[in-house]
C-alpha cells in the first residue's frame, strides 16, 4: 500500500491517494482534480473509488466529479441527504479495491454523520483516513454544522477519537483537515503521526469527556463567513461542474461597479496598493490566504471584480475562488502607466516607537491572539468586523496592525475607503518585542 498525500494550500487541507500499485482509492479532493489525476497518472494506477469522510464545510468538493470522470465508486455516508446518486456506506462496511480493504468506521463529531476510513493491505500497518475527526494533536471542531449543537457534537467527537485511539498503535494517521483550515479546533502539531503517537499528546486521548468538552468548546474562533454556503452546496453536488471564467471588464465598467457599491478587489501586493489604488477598491494581496478573505468578507452572491497587474496571479486567484463556489467574478488589468490616485502611508514597528504623538491603535488579529498581548490602549477589531465596527472607532489617525501585515493591509484598505485616515504598519508582531515596545494582556478594547 502505498499513500501520496496532496496539499491543499489555498484550503489548509490535505487529500490522499492510496492504492496498491493498481487500482487507488481518493480521500476528500478538492474541486479541482488535476492535482489528484496528475498523482494517479504518475503512479501508473486507475482510480476506482473516491471518498468524502463527511459534507464538507469549508470548500466545494470534487469527489463526485471525480468519481464520474474515472467511472469510480463515490463513497458518502448513506445517512446524508444530498441530490446525487452515490454508494451510501455505514459503519462497518467493508469494500475492497485490488488488494485494498476499506472498512468504513462512523466518527461522528465533526458533522453529524461523519466517517473515517481505515484501509489495510495484507499484513502492512493499516492507514486511517480521518478526515475532520482525529487530527494531528487535536480534532475537528464540532460547531460547524449548528453552534446549538457544538456540545453534543463535542461529546460524539471524543467517543470518535477515543474509537479511533483503540485502533493498532502503528495504524498511519492522515486526516484532511488541521494545516490551516478553520475546520480544525488548533493547528495540527507536525505533519505525520500515528494512533500511537496521539495517544501520548491528543487531548481527545487524555483528557476525561467533561475536561475536553469544555475546552474545546471554549477555544472556537470565528468561522468564515462563506462556510455556511459549502454544505448546500456540496449536499446538490455544485463541485462536478467547470466553474465559470472570469469575465473581462473595462476601466469604465470597474468605475461603475465602486460607484454602485460592488467590491472591486486588488490583489497586488499590500505596498504597491498603498503607494497607489484604484479609489474605492479594497487590498486582499494574492497569496494562500487571498480566498479565505476574500470569502470571508464580500458578501456571499454579490457580484466581484478582481483588479491586477499579473496575469498569473489572477489566473491562481480565480482557481482559489472557485474551490470555495465563487466563480465568474470581473476581471481587469491595471495599465502600467495608468495613474492611481488613492495612497495611505506604510510603517514600521521601528516608526512607530520614533513617532512621539499620542495614536489611536487598531489591532485587527484574532481574540486569542489579542489577549495573548497587545499595545495598551489598542482598540480591537478582528479584520472581518472592520466595516461592521468602523463607526465606533475615534476620530482621527488610525495605526492599524496585525501579525504579519497581511491582514493590517486589508483593514487598512477598508477604512481608507470609508474615508478615514489610516497608517498600515506593515511589519511583523515579533519586532515588537525585539524593540521593547511595551504590551499587555486582557480583554479586548
Amino acid at each position: 500500500m502505498q499513500v501520496r498525500t496532496l496539499e491543499v494550500p489555498v484550503l489548509g487541507n490535505h487529500t490522499h491517494l492510496v492504492h496498491d500499485g493498481r487500482l487507488a482509492l481518493v480521500v476528500d479532493p478538492p474541486r479541482d482534480p488535476s492535482p489528484v489525476e496528475a498523482a494517479a497518472e504518475e503512479a501508473g494506477v486507475e482510480i476506482s473509488a473516491v471518498a468524502d469522510t463527511h459534507i464538507h464545510n469549508d470548500y466545494v468538493s470534487g469527489a463526485l466529479g471525480l468519481a464520474r470522470r474515472h467511472g469510480a465508486d463515490y463513497l458518502l455516508a448513506a445517512e446524508e441527504a444530498v441530490e446525487f446518486e452515490r454508494v451510501g456506506v455505514r459503519d462497518g462496511d467493508v469494500l475492497h479495491y485490488g488488494r485494498l480493504e476499506v472498512e468504513v468506521l462512523a466518527t461522528p463529531g465533526h458533522t453529524r454523520h461523519h466517517q473515517s476510513f481505515l484501509v489495510r493491505d495484507a499484513d502492512e500497518p493499516a492507514a486511517l483516513f480521518s478526515g475532520g475527526s482525529l487530527l494531528h494533536g487535536t480534532v475537528g471542531r464540532t460547531d460547524l454544522v449548528d453552534p446549538r449543537l457544538s456540545h453534543d457534537l463535542a461529546r460524539a467527537q471524543w467517543a470518535s477519537a477515543r474509537r479511533l485511539g483503540a485502533l493498532d498503535p502503528r495504524t498511519r494517521l492522515l486526516p484532511t483537515h488541521g494545516f490551516g483550515s478553520f475546520c480544525a479546533s488548533t493547528t495540527a502539531d507536525g505533519s505525520g503521526s500515528t494512533v500511537g503517537d496521539e495517544l501520548a499528546a491528543n487531548p481527545a486521548l487524555t483528557l476525561d469527556a467533561a475536561t475536553f468538552v469544555a475546552e474545546l468548546v471554549a477555544g472556537f474562533g470565528p468561522v468564515p463567513s462563506y462556510y455556511h454556503h459549502m454544505a448546500p452546496l456540496n449536499r446538490a453536488g455544485s463541485g462536478r461542474s467547470e466553474p465559470r471564467p472570469g469575465r473581462p471588464v473595462t476601466r469604465e465598467e470597474v468605475t461603475d461597479a465602486i460607484l454602485s457599491g460592488q467590491w472591486v478587489v486588488d490583489l497586488r501586493t499590500r505596498d504597491r496598493f498603498a503607494a497607489a489604488h484604484v479609489p474605492g477598491s479594497v487590498s486582499v494581496e494574492y497569496s494562500d490566504q487571498f480566498a479565505t478573505y476574500v470569502g470571508w468578507l464580500v458578501p456571499w452572491g454579490d457580484d466581484l471584480v478582481l483588479l491586477h497587474d499579473s496575469p498569473a496571479d489572477v489566473g491562481s486567484a480565480l482557481h482559489d475562488l472557485a474551490a470555495i463556489g465563487i466563480d465568474g467574478p470581473g476581471i481587469h488589468q491595471l495599465a502600467a502607466a495608468a495613474p492611481l490616485p488613492a495612497s495611505y502611508r506604510r510603517a514600521t514597528w521601528a516608526d512607530f516607537r520614533e513617532e512621539s504623538a499620542p495614536r489611536i491603535v487598531v489591532d485587527v488579529r484574532q481574540r486569542d491572539e489579542y489577549d495573548d498581548a497587545h499595545l495598551p490602549g489598542a482598540h480591537h477589531v478582528p479584520v472581518h468586523e472592520i466595516e461592521t465596527r468602523a463607526g465606533a472607532l475615534p476620530a482621527g489617525e488610525l495605526w492599524v496592525h496585525c501579525r504579519s501585515g497581511y491582514r493590517a493591509g486589508i483593514a487598512a484598505s477598508l477604512l481608507h475607503r470609508g474615508g478615514r485616515s489610516v497608517v498600515h504598519v506593515d511589519d511583523s508582531w515579533d519586532r515588537v518585542a525585539e524593540l521593547a515596545i511595551p504590551t499587555t494582556g486582557g480583554v479586548a478594547a
